[in-house]
């Protein structure tokens, strides 16, 4: 059987036979189904990717509103298509390290203040010109300028001064920062041409595809870079995004064979798609964590009591049961958990009606307080915020939920109304998350927090290359976010992604969903 088998295995890894048919032949040869998946995996990795075909993926979070610029991303459909034709200088590895991507090595002062970056050599753009250390300035340029709205403005604070010297980009901090090579990786930061200074919405990068349609909301179509450097990457020739907000119809396009994966597959379902004939679910913990975010500095929720009475009237682990069904884990008010490398175990706040209600009455709040929700901004938003106003009925608060509709909701409420259900898919070190979303300057401060403490601690830690010390500077500020700040964080999820057996290449990655957005890069057509 084992010769016949092997055969069978490799002809299905060089897309011979597909998965069904080898399947069949496998189980008639008397092998179970996981000793046959198990030697057809072994097999296509060893066979190596099949270039070619038109790989389409389901996607959810897309907007008619979205922006090509990459310093405006703000969802999975965004960030997806940033990864097709753009890259950054570095990026997050598999495992969680830095990988150079557009630059080939970097190096670090031992101070960690002045960090020196060589370029990869023989690189090019979509439209034929070269990327320069020039361009790689330009781009932190535009992104930390006085006047930009960049999701990864907060990242770049305390540069001191920028240069080139030939194929170098040179860059000095007003204080060392060992976590630097990890906040040059947030996706925001795609490298452009003259730094997308003339026209960030182009769409002209180094990655391995080129935009070829560009709907909003509906639909992307991407074509093979011929010029590409790295064939690692890009292996089908057409990627289709489709942007599928629902999550019925999402997971339908994926059972009905009109898309090879989808992401943010509903946990409610996953067991379900699971066990659908030629799919493989993937549950992957994760730092991304579904929230109800307070506008800290607008009434009412500029009320310490009022904001503290919320935080205890929600029930965690209830929701962790009934709207992740145990894909993830409760969360504590802080967007920090055990993904990130100098993580700390706080005491957990639990649901405490009574500690929730004499809150409330402290405050001085008479009244309702209105929360407003759309599926677009994490699944099943909506029930978490019926049990959310279950929860805090149980202490004598009345919330009133407002159901938004999804297209728009990044742009329309998320970061303008003063209470509402958000989404953030994490980042690789405190540092990065805190930067981006708890310092007082960041753009993306959507929980308007302003403590100037904490922003000296996180500078402080910046400067500590103690892992000891800086570790327990993120606890202290975790401890701050939490107590202080208007984020009510009840669970972490874990990212769970749907593929067909049409595709092969999937590996359990660190960072967002899809492979930290990668599988349609790093995964190929088979069928």
């Amino acid at each position: 059987m084992s010769n016949e088998l092997k055969y069978l295995s490799e002809r299905a890894a060089r897309g011979l036979l597909n998965r069904r048919s080898f399947m069949g032949r496998a189980a008639a040869l008397g092998a179970t189904t996981t000793f046959a998946s198990t030697m057809l995996a072994s097999a296509v990795m060893a066979a190596g990717p099949v270039k070619g075909g038109t790989l389409r993926v389901g996607i959810q979070g897309g907007s008619s509103t979205d922006s090509l610029d990459p310093g405006l991303s703000t969802n999975a459909t965004s960030l997806q298509i940033l990864r097709m034709w753009g890259e950054p200088l570095l990026e997050l590895a598999e495992d969680g390290g830095i990988d150079p991507r557009l630059a080939s090595e970097y190096e670090a002062s031992a101070d960690a203040k002045t960090w020196t970056f060589k370029m990869r050599s023989g690189v090019t753009y979509s439209n034929g010109k070269s990327v320069t250390a020039e361009d790689v300035k330009a781009t932190i340029e535009r992104h930390a300028g006085e006047e930009s709205k960049s999701g990864a403005l907060g990242l770049l604070r305390g540069i001191v001064s920028m240069s080139t010297d030939g194929d170098r980009f040179i860059l000095e901090l007003d204080t060392p920062n060992a976590d630097l090579p990890y906040l040059l990786a947030d996706y925001h930061l795609v490298i452009q041409p003259n730094g997308g200074k003339d026209d960030p919405t182009a769409a002209i990068g180094s990655g391995p595809y080129i935009l070829k349609s560009h709907e909003p909301g509906v639909r992307h179509v991407f074509e093979k870079n011929p010029n590409y450097w790295n064939d690692d990457l890009g292996h089908a020739e057409t990627v289709e995004l489709l942007v599928i907000n629902d999550d019925t119809a999402r997971v339908a396009a994926l059972q009905s064979g009109q898309v090879h994966m989808v992401n943010r597959v509903p946990p409610k379902v996953a067991s379900l798609v699971g066990r659908m004939g030629g799919v493989k679910v993937h549950s992957t913990p994760s730092a991304g964590h579904y929230v109800f975010i307070m506008h800290a500095d607008t009434a009412p929720f500029d009320n310490k009591d009022l904001r503290l009475a919320l935080k205890y009237a929600i029930n965690r682990e209830e929701m962790v049961d009934k709207i992740l069904f145990g894909n993830g884990t409760a969360g504590n008010d802080s967007p920090i958990n055990a993904s990130y490398p100098l993580f700390s175990e706080r005491e957990q706040r639990t649901y405490d009606p009574e500690k929730a209600a004499f809150h409330f009455k402290a405050s001085g709040h008479d009244g309702s307080v209105l929360l407003r929700t759309s599926d677009n901004s994490f699944p099943g938003a909506p029930d978490a915020a019926q049990l959310f106003q279950q929860s805090a009925g149980a202490a004598g608060i009345t919330l009133d939920i407002k159901r938004e509709p999804n297209d728009g909701y990044w742009s329309e409420v998320w970061n303008k109304q003063p209470f509402c259900t958000s989404y953030w898919g994490g980042r690789p070190t405190q540092d990065a998350m805190f930067s981006t979303a708890y310092l007082s300057s960041a753009d993306w401060n959507d929980t308007r927090f302003f403590n100037e403490g904490f922003d000296k601690m996180l500078l402080a830690a910046r400067a500590e290359l103690d892992e000891g010390k800086r570790k327990a500077i993120y606890s202290d500020m975790s401890t701050i976010v939490s107590d202080e700040g208007g984020l009510i964080c009840p669970m972490f999820n874990n990212f769970i992604d749907a593929v067909s057996e049409g595709v092969e290449g999937w590996r359990t990655t660190k960072g967002f969903d899809l492979m930290n957005n990668y599988a349609p890069l790093k995964m190929w057509v088979t069928a």
